[in-house]
């Protein structure tokens, strides 16, 4: 049964073949049995859990369901859900429970899903590894020295472990394609604003993006069709025509144009990496597809654009964590300087440090111009890249990180070598994009390798048509790791 995917446990739960609180309680064990090795859950509720299969079972019943109601699923713990925790990974909120929820999981709660539990993140989705929990890091269910990837890794080590069909996740410069790399597991993230950001906890408001990372490209079309839509209580979410963003999985891939960036496939790039590149544009063109050089010029400035603007955000999004109203605060203090003080220095975790000092740094007086209005112009420069690149083809393919999984402990101690690693990711954020990671091979070593798809504007179900294609047409989906 956990091998299923979202489309199949839909057609059981509707045929009676099986109750949402028989699915649940088998992924609640699951997680019981396996989770104290990989960490991939922060908090889980059983109680709640099974109360709220019991409903969705009375709603299947009455025959009033959505087509995925009663199908279990997990939420990245940066969504606000109210009566559960909500610590963002931190400190700073480890007794803080929502009082209300989020737009996706008051969108995944309206279609009957289940939630099984809150999934362990970098602290305030500060990271590309998922050690920079408060809570410890998440194992990669592959290979537990391996780091799963971050901000998400939670969410894609529990997918890839079948301790969820479906999880939440969020991407600010990478955080839901890198981590379903590494994780073996498909991630989408949606073009900016499609989802809406309401209740999901800040880190760098113009960057930020929710989205479902699940096994198939199919999953994350039907779980894309739940989190979508407009909400007016976020300045950022567009209103549009809903849309069903399955529509387009069986078409041909005959004449579409496939975007290679040289920039991508440059010095650095690992052997392994390459190859599984190489081998999926390979199958695509056996599926009609045709290839074409595409050039992003401004690539290698994504690194420096990203690491000005998200932290100068994320000083800003993060003031409000002082110990007044709510989270933690520092039992011992003079007056209120020394609280405010004590309690972020208490509170949050040496990343979230740094990366709120640069973000003080380049927004302080003198520097404004020179970090902050420079890094902005370069974000417009990569947005540019991005529209002549699609002037020449459909979608652009490459690799999602320059490397498989590391090692846990590998890079934690120099943090440029860190964010490095998200040098093919960074720019999509950058320009508001959609982009994705399918599983596309194996290292030599045994660990997972994601081809990265990215799209115009929109083009959400073009992107997972094409991802759905290669999926029908290769394996490397539906392998799990032997738990």
């Amino acid at each position: 049964m956990t091998e299923a995917t979202l489309k199949q446990l839909s057609q059981q739960l509707a045929a009676k073949q099986v109750s949402s609180v028989e699915l649940a309680t088998q992924y609640l064990d699951r997680i019981e049995a396996l989770n104290p090795a990989l960490n991939a859950f922060i908090t889980v509720d059983r109680e709640k859990t099974l109360a709220a299969a019991a409903a969705a079972d009375a709603r299947l019943a009455a025959g009033n369901a959505h087509p995925l109601t009663g199908v279990p699923m997990a939420h990245k713990d940066i969504f606000c859900q109210q009566g559960w925790k909500t610590s963002c990974g931190s400190r700073m909120l480890d007794n803080f429970i929502a009082p209300y929820s989020a737009h996706v999981v008051e969108q995944c709660e309206a279609a009957g899903m289940v939630t099984l539990g809150r999934t362990n993140m970098d602290e305030f989705a500060m990271g590309s590894s998922n050690e920079n929990s408060f809570y410890g890091a998440v194992k990669n269910p592959w290979d537990a020295a391996a780091i799963p990837g971050g901000s998400s890794g939670g969410s894609a080590a529990a997918v890839a472990a079948r301790l969820t069909p479906v999880a939440t996740a969020t991407d600010t410069g990478g955080s839901i394609r890198q981590p379903a790399s590494h994780c073996g597991v498909t991630g989408l993230k949606p073009t900016y604003g499609a989802v809406s950001r309401y209740g999901m906890v800040a880190y760098a408001s113009s960057l930020d993006q929710g989205g479902p990372i699940a096994k198939t490209a199919e999953d994350c079309a039907l779980m894309l069709n739940v989190m979508a839509g407009f909400d007016e209580r976020d300045s950022t979410s567009l209103e549009r025509p809903r849309e069903d963003y399955a529509r387009e999985l069986n078409q041909s891939l005959s004449g579409l144009k496939v975007g290679l960036p040289r920039e991508y496939f440059a010095a650095g790039l690992d052997a392994d990496v390459a190859r599984a590149v190489d081998n999926a544009v390979a199958e695509l063109k056996k599926l009609g597809a045709e290839a074409v050089e595409v050039s992003l010029p401004n690539t290698e400035l994504s690194i420096p654009a990203y690491y000005v603007i998200a932290p100068a955000e994320a000083s800003t999004n993060l003031s409000r964590f002082d110990g007044v109203r709510y989270g933690h605060r520092a039992k011992d203090y003079k007056d209120l300087v020394d609280m405010y003080e004590k309690t972020r220095a208490e509170g949050f975790g040496d990343e979230v440090k740094r990366r709120i000092l640069v973000g003080s740094y380049v927004l302080s007086h003198g520097y404004y111009d020179a970090y902050y209005l420079k890094a902005q112009k370069i974000r417009r420069l990569i947005a540019n890249d991005f529209k002549a690149a699609f002037e020449q083809c459909d979608v652009i393919l490459g690799p999602v990180a320059p490397t498989a999984a590391f090692n846990l402990g590998e890079k934690s101690g120099d943090p440029v070598q860190m964010y490095l690693s998200d040098i093919y990711t960074l720019s999509v954020n950058l320009a508001g994009l959609p982009g994705m990671s399918v599983p596309a091979g194996f290292t030599a070593g045994g660990r997972p390798i994601g081809l990265q798809i990215i799209g115009n504007y929109f083009a959400e179900a073009r992107m997972l048509n094409v991802a759905h294609q290669f999926q029908q047409a290769t394996d490397w989906h539906t392998r799990a790791p032997a738990l």
